[in-house]
């Protein structure tokens, strides 16, 4: 039989240590609930934390990666369309040089016919100097792979070579201009000069195609690696999930025991407090 004391209630310092546990418990069932994450501070899971931080990371990096990635495209999509239209241009550019070379022309006829020949040339220069991107020249030559800067799409977590994409060595797009395509002196004022632009047309057409099916594959590459992207933000975000958000069924289940606990320990404490009053029955009677 244990001793009766006064001065050390050890059941009452036992009820207060496991009242005090089941309260820090209840704490964190409402925390969870409340914020709907399981790890909210290292206390938590600190290999969690750090685990779950690091992924976290990731992700934002990988999100950024991927509206980056959406820029470019945009920015190859600008830069399509505006060798379609140089592409349009040309084809009609070569429809006139086929008409001022034909011996049917009279001299006045071609003269009408050059005039829309030089007009176009003149729209085929301008949309080479305005067509741009947020500031970056698409057909002047800046996307060239012999530019001095390249414009280089930041995809990944780091910075090395697997997780870029440079747009000037994969495009290889060069000046798209009257000079650029041999065209500066072309004109359709003779029929001997309606033959030569025809020859100069010709390669111009060939060349600009060859632009325009590296600009496609590379719209095609960007495609895929923002597919890869989103499915990496999405796999990412499922194991982030996984580690951080609570899991609200279980939590109740906690949080209900918790309360539980907590009333029970309040009362037993109550119980506890009360025990060194027994010592007074054994003074009953004594003078």
């Amino acid at each position: 039989m244990g001793a009766l004391t006064i001065n050390t209630n050890l059941a009452s310092l036992n009820s207060q240590r496991v009242l005090e546990l089941s309260r820090s418990q209840l704490g964190k069932s409402i925390t969870r609930l409340s914020s709907g994450v399981k790890i909210n501070g290292a206390s938590d899971g600190a290999t969690e934390l750090a685990l779950s931080e690091g992924i976290r990371s990731d992700v934002q990096a990988l999100r950024q990666g991927s509206r980056n990635l959406s820029d470019g495209q945009s920015l190859i999509r600008t830069a399509e369309g505006a060798l379609n239209e140089v592409s349009s241009i040309l084809i009609r550019l070569r429809s006139l040089a086929s008409q001022g070379a034909n011996g049917t022309v009279g001299d006045d006829e071609r003269q009408t016919v050059n005039l829309e020949y030089q007009n176009l040339l003149a729209e085929l220069d301008r949309i080479s100097s305005t067509t741009e991107f947020r500031g970056t020249n698409l057909l002047d030559g800046s996307l060239a792979d012999s530019a001095a800067e390249h414009l280089v799409l930041q995809l990944g977590v780091d910075s090395s070579s697997d997780n870029q994409i440079d747009l000037n060595a994969e495009i290889d797009l060069t000046e798209v201009s009257r000079a650029a395509l041999n065209l500066s002196d072309s004109n359709l004022n003779t029929q001997g000069g309606a033959f030569l632009a025809l020859n100069d047309l010709t390669v111009a057409i060939d060349g600009l195609i060859n632009n325009r099916a590296r600009v496609g594959s590379v719209e095609v590459r960007l495609t895929s690696a923002l597919n890869n992207l989103n499915s990496q933000i999405e796999n990412l975000t499922a194991a982030v999930s996984t580690i951080r958000d609570a899991d609200i069924a279980y939590e109740l289940t906690n949080l209900t025991k918790n309360q539980i606990l907590v009333q029970a320990g309040a009362a037993m404490l109550g119980q506890a407090n009360l025990i060194p009053q027994a010592v007074l029955t054994l003074f009953e009677g004594v003078q």
